[in-house]
């Protein structure tokens, strides 16, 4: 019961003790979160409910300003542990010494190591260290000009000039400055605002691009429109067997030691016919540790009925193209019609098959069906909450739409299904690039073959929780569609399809969504904007820097609601990865050595409550041990690798980042001087922002 007490009235009450019930038995003055005004009800009869609206007594008013006092005051005293611990994690950081450019022999690849010339390497670093001292040098210029008075314009800068050649140059500054402002004026500053107008065009029409796909989400959900399978197949609620065709499961992993045994035991559950499903577990490892758990794995699903195989190359190429394309090579393969691919960290449901199989019923052009990913570790972090918001808005817009209106879109290369006759007319999977799953669905796309996205059909998977596996992940993402688009693009000019869908291809698909998005993100945001500061001549208008971006981020946030206190460090993180999306874009678009680099990405073999729930109930019967000479090999094997992840395992300083750190907050200090608000405080921020990452603050936090 809630305690009471009395509260005794003064002139206006006669002196009549007033009960007044607190709703909140548990609140106390220690606590964060106490009462708040509606918490006190005055509950004595005789006190009418206008004298209840008509104010508050004192006293209540002053519990209510001091519970509110207490709350600001506990969110103040926050403030200093949270700056204190940043600082804590900054100095050891800097204390560690250990730099992104360090760690590329730590890199773990199938296949083997890229090669890559240091020259080549270095070259966009180089770069952006030539902006960084050119930007701190003007800065330096503009203060000194600034607090002595000189603010040249074009209109006196002739008459300034004239007076300095025909008298002599008393102070060598101020010839020097005024040297510079002509030449700022005359050269730099009219090709600087072309190149921004060209970045505001180019931006402008990726805005609108993205504004079409929103609207075309919009109408998919207020139309309700999904792809529905055709009448016959099978019934999910009574279970008819009308249509159970024989279907291959691959897994295809790479050393996947912490998130093997939860996609096996997942794909062995589902809910399928035994006489019509084949698993392939495609081992490419090559830790014989955990090519030996991995078949200790397969061995006990085999003992329990389960129909899997297992497989491992000898010859390890092409990374993952190269073990789908040999699996597929299998002579039993031709027995199957479809094939489902799962990643090593991708746990889909028992009905997976039976919600995705049934839509190539009566359909012979549909080549894929390509369900949705969700992520149980979406909440672990702030990188993965943004990664959360991108991921989300891919899916249920840009694959939802392109699946609805036009039945094409890039393959995600697993949680799908396809019909084997689409890839072989295809060509199969092909080791050309590191985006195999973007190449087949290009070409399949070229030959006729339709596709369907299903966005009420999820598959659980991990995201990265570091931001050095969120890198390397980015790195290949962007560098391999400009590696697929030189080869494809002959391939899709002469491709016998309409003129829209090469439209599609060439302008959409490739240019504006892999091409221009980050170029202009990168040159736009993070080069021309910093040097606007020192060429004021050249300008960025308010809504390019601030209204048109913080819409395109409200939009991008618009499928994941929950995330909408994230927006700012959405639009700000989305800016400070477009350093890495457009190395990637340049050393695909010319064949850099890196573009050909794959990066296995990091799993921590995270699993959400009740993922593989029929699992918990359904302990295998039998499982095959080891002997005792193999288990101790096994532990001895286990305890050194454990050894050398500790050592390695740490946090490192990116200078890219920490360069572009430097520019922008330096930039933003020369904006002060020309009281540009909008301006100082994107530059600001977003410097914060690239500061954060370059010293790999966000994300998972090791020593």
């Amino acid at each position: 019961m809630a305690p009471l007490f009395n509260w005794w009235g003064k002139e206006g009450h006669r002196g009549t003790p007033v009960v007044v019930k607190m709703e909140n038995p548990n609140w106390s003055m220690l606590e964060l979160e106490g009462p708040s005004e509606d918490d006190f009800l005055i509950s004595d009869p005789s006190v009418r409910p206008r004298d209840k609206g008509r104010g508050k007594n004192a006293k209540q008013l002053t519990w209510v300003l001091l519970l509110k006092a207490h709350r600001a005051a506990g969110c103040l005293t926050s403030i200093a542990p949270a700056l204190f611990g940043l600082a804590s994690a900054v100095k050891r950081r800097v204390a560690s010494g250990r730099t992104d450019v360090d760690a590329d022999h730590d890199n773990e690849i199938g296949g083997g190591r890229a090669k890559e010339n240091p020259t080549v390497k270095n070259r966009f670093y180089s770069c952006i260290k030539m902006f960084l001292w050119l930007s701190v040098l003007l800065l330096l210029f503009e203060v000194t000009a600034y607090f002595k008075g000189w603010h040249f314009g074009t209109p006196h800068l002739q008459l300034d000039y004239v007076w300095l050649t025909s008298f002599g140059v008393k102070d060598f500054f101020h010839w020097f400055y005024s040297r510079w402002v002509l030449i700022r004026v005359e050269y730099i500053a009219p090709a600087l605002q072309f190149l921004a107008n060209a970045c505001i065009v180019l931006f402008l029409i990726q805005s609108l691009d993205r504004l079409i796909l929103c609207l075309g989400c919009f109408w998919i959900r207020f139309k309700k429109i999904k792809p529905v399978p055709k009448e016959g197949a099978v019934d999910l609620e009574s279970g008819e067997k009308n249509f159970f065709p024989m279907v291959l499961v691959q897994i295809p992993m790479c050393n996947e030691r912490e998130v093997y045994h939860q996609s096996i035991a997942a794909v062995c559950n589902l809910d399928w016919p035994k006489d019509k499903l084949l698993i392939q577990v495609l081992d490419d490892s090559d830790d014989p540790t955990t090519q030996v758990l991995i078949k200790e794995e397969v061995e006990k699903w085999q003992q329990e009925g389960a129909n899997i195989l297992y497989r491992h190359r000898v010859l390890r190429q092409g990374y993952k193209a190269g073990n789908l394309k040999s699996a597929m090579n299998c002579s039993y393969v031709k027995d199957y019609e479809f094939v489902a691919i799962f990643d090593a960290d991708f746990q889909p449901t028992p009905d997976f098959l039976k919600r995705t199989v049934p839509h190539f019923k009566d359909n012979e052009e549909l080549g894929l069906v390509q369900a949705r990913w969700s992520f149980v570790n979406k909440d672990e972090n702030l990188l993965t909450r943004l990664q959360n918001i991108n991921l989300a808005f891919h899916f249920e817009v840009e694959q939802q739409v392109n699946g609805i209106f036009i039945n094409f879109f890039g393959f995600n290369g697993t949680a799908g299904v396809w019909r084997i006759k689409a890839l072989e007319e295809a060509g199969g999977w092909l080791e050309r690039t590191t985006v195999e799953d973007m190449d087949i669905a290009v070409r399949a796309h070229l030959h006729g073959w339709k596709f369907i996205f299903l966005n009420d059909v999820e598959c659980q998977c991990e995201l990265p929780e570091s931001y050095e596996a969120y890198r390397k992940q980015q790195h290949r993402w962007h560098s391999g569609p400009m590696q697929l688009f030189r080869l494809c693009l002959p391939d899709i000019i002469q491709a016998k399809i309409g003129m829209g869908m090469k439209f599609n291809l060439i302008f959409l698909f490739f240019l504006l969504r892999k091409l221009i998005l980050p170029f202009y993100s990168f040159t736009l945001f993070c080069i021309i904007l910093p040097m606007t500061m020192f060429v004021p001549e050249a300008e960025l208008p308010a809504w390019v820097v601030c209204y048109i971006p913080a819409t395109m981020s409200f939009l991008n946030i618009l499928p994941a609601p929950k995330s909408f206190p994230f927006i700012v460090p959405y639009l700000l993180f989305e800016n400070t990865m477009s350093v890495t999306k457009f190395n990637a874009m340049i050393s695909g678009l010319f064949q850099l050595g890196s573009a050909y680099e794959w990066v296995v990405t990091k799993k921590s073999g995270r699993s959400s409550e009740g993922d593989l729930v029929s699992l918990v109930h359904k302990e295998p019967k039998h499982q095959k041990t080891a002997s005792a000479p193999d288990l101790e090999e096994i532990q001895r094997q286990e305890q050194k690798a454990a050894s050398e992840k500790k050592k390695k395992k740490h946090n490192r300083i990116y200078m890219k980042e920490l360069a572009l750190a430097f520019l922008l907050l330096t930039a933003s200090v020369r904006s002060l001087l020309s009281a540009q608000g909008i301006h100082f405080y994107f530059l600001l921020f977003q410097g914060i922002s690239f500061l954060l990452v370059g010293l790999d603050l966000i994300g998972e936090q090791v020593d």
